[in-house]
Formats: C-alpha cells, structure tokens, sequence
C-alpha cells in the first residue's frame, strides 16, 4: 500500500489540546490560509474536525477577482504564486462555503485581509454574526501579492496596529498574520500585540520573482509573487524563535515550509503554540493529517505527553 493509502486508513489524530491565546485547539495543526480553498475542499481526503483548525483562504469584505495570470509557479523547493486574494467576500463565503464546513466538524479561523484599515474593519463586521465553529479571525496585514507592495501593513507597526484595532467588530480572538519580509517584525508583533491581536501567525510567504529566459519576461503575471514551501521553513523557525525570545508572553502560530512531523515540532520549539500546513497541500491533499499523525507519533515516541512541554523548548535549552 502506498504512503497516500496508509493515511487515508489511518485513525484520526490524538486529542492532544493547546491553546493559541484564550482559543482552545484539539491539536496544534491546522491548515494555513490560501492553500486548503474557502470551504470542505479537503473534507474528502481526512476528516476535517481531526485537525485543530481549517484556516481558509484570505476574505475580503467584497468580492474579489485577484492578479492575472499566471498566477503560480513551481520552485526548486516550493512555488510561487501572484492568486492575489481571490475570494468571494464574506457574505458569499458565509452563505456558500461555511455551511460545508461546518457539516464536516470543522472548526474554523477566518482569515481576513483589505486594502485599507476601512476595508479589515468592514470584513471584520461582517464576520460577527457567522456560528461558532469560527473560533478566531487571522487578520492578514501582510499578504505581498497586492499591487502596491510599498504599503505592506505588516511592514509598519503604526499601521499594523491601525488594522487590528479596526477589527474588534469580529467578536472574536484575532490573530495578526504577519510578514517576514521586514526587519521590524519584532516590533511589529509588539504593535499588533498591544492594539488587540491574541496572538500572531508567522509568517505569510517571502516576496520573490521568476524569469522564464526563452520570453525574458517574469512568469508570473503580477512579476512578483509570495515564495512559500520547503525553502522558506528556516526563515519562519527563525521568525517564531525571534518573536518568542523578545515577546515570551505573546502566543505564535507557526507557519511556514512545514512538510513532515519534525517540521512541526521544530516549529513548537521556536516557540509557537499552534502550526499551519501550507504549501505541502498542493502536492498531497492528506498533508495536514498526516503531519498530524507524525507530530503524534513524534511525541509517543519521545514520551511528550502535552504540547506545553515543546513550546519555546529551544529556549529552556
């Protein structure tokens, strides 16, 4: 039987709770925003309410066509993609998509993101009357696929903070998403921190840029893209270590590059208490249960028998 054939047979995950802020998980994986669709996509693969969350793709308060295309490509260690934040907008998800997930089991964190703080807080309100299954909102300041990458909110604490405090309407815990294409990440953190955000989500992708040298011209049709995958898991490690060395008091979801169980754990020992599988979808659907099962399996074997014992380990070291 084939890897693929064994996870689909395999049980569900542990319960093996954690908690981001005051939201309590059954297990610290979780699908990451813009790779697992807006809905029950992958409730066909594994069960959906094995995992701690489904994160679904970023919504804005509108629809929204995106970047034109061609909107991905294949990296030596993971892809780049220009999608741009396609999205229906929180009224259609709300009214298309949830029910779905929902029906799955699934319990939910909305992602959310706007061109201007008036655009976070109207999705944001929008979100307030959804069910509880949606136990958080991840506001993502810091997505760099928008036209005008000068203006990356998560770039800039004073603005970083302007989004998040826009969006208490939610009436949920929020969670800033926050990028690793800035030096001020540390102090962004503190920012979003101290206007409202439980928590924050490290880290959303690294900018970067294909060229296809037959045409000399950049492959993807918006030029440049967000780099996501294998290559970036050392940046986000580094990332959550930072964060969680300067703000221990701040809880960190993690992601970035995870592909395997002892990516995840890694990503526990920086410092964070939750983690996202991402990019590793694309090529196998399974890949946030499975990491599940190895993150699992990873513990039994080593004798771990709550999370809090891997959080911010590499720091007590």
């Amino acid at each position: 039987m084939s890897p693929v054939g064994r996870v689909a047979n395999a049980a569900a995950p542990a319960s093996r709770p954690t908690a981001v802020g005051s939201v309590r998980l059954r297990h610290p994986v979780m699908t990451a925003a813009g790779t697992a669709g807006h809905g029950a996509e992958l409730a066909s693969f594994f069960p959906l309410g094995g995992l701690g969350a489904v994160v679904v793709k970023s919504l804005s308060a509108e629809p929204w066509d995106g970047n034109p295309a061609p909107r991905l490509h294949p990296t030596s260690a993971g892809m780049l993609n220009s999608v741009g934040l396609q999205g229906p907008g929180v009224a259609g998800w709300s009214a298309g998509e949830l029910p779905a997930l929902r029906a799955a089991g699934a319990t939910v964190v909305a992602s959310i993101w706007g061109r201007t703080v008036e655009e976070f807080a109207r999705a944001a309100d929008e979100l307030a009357g959804v069910g509880p299954e949606v136990v958080a909102v991840e506001v993502n300041v810091s997505c760099p696929n928008l036209e005008d990458r000068n203006r990356i909110f998560a770039h800039d604490p004073a603005l970083a903070a302007a989004v998040v405090a826009a969006t208490g309407g939610c009436g949920r815990p929020r969670w800033a998403k926050l990028s690793p294409n800035t030096d001020r990440l540390v102090e962004v953190a503190e920012a979003v921190h101290a206007a409202g955000a439980e928590a924050v989500t490290l880290v959303n992708t690294v900018v970067g840029m294909a060229i296809d040298v037959e045409t000399r011209r950049p492959v993807l049709g918006a030029q440049r893209g967000g780099l996501s995958g294998r290559a970036v898991h050392p940046v986000a490690v580094r990332a959550v270590f930072d964060v969680r060395q300067a703000l221990p008091d701040l809880p960190i979801v993690g992601v970035g590059g995870v592909a395997c169980g002892t990516d995840a754990v890694e990503l526990l020992l920086a410092g964070a208490s939750a983690i996202q599988v991402g990019t590793a979808t694309f090529a196998d659907p399974r890949a946030p249960h499975r990491v599940a099962l190895e993150l699992d399996a990873w513990c039994d074997a080593h004798g771990i028998g709550s999370v809090s014992e891997l959080v911010g380990a590499a720091h007590r070291a």
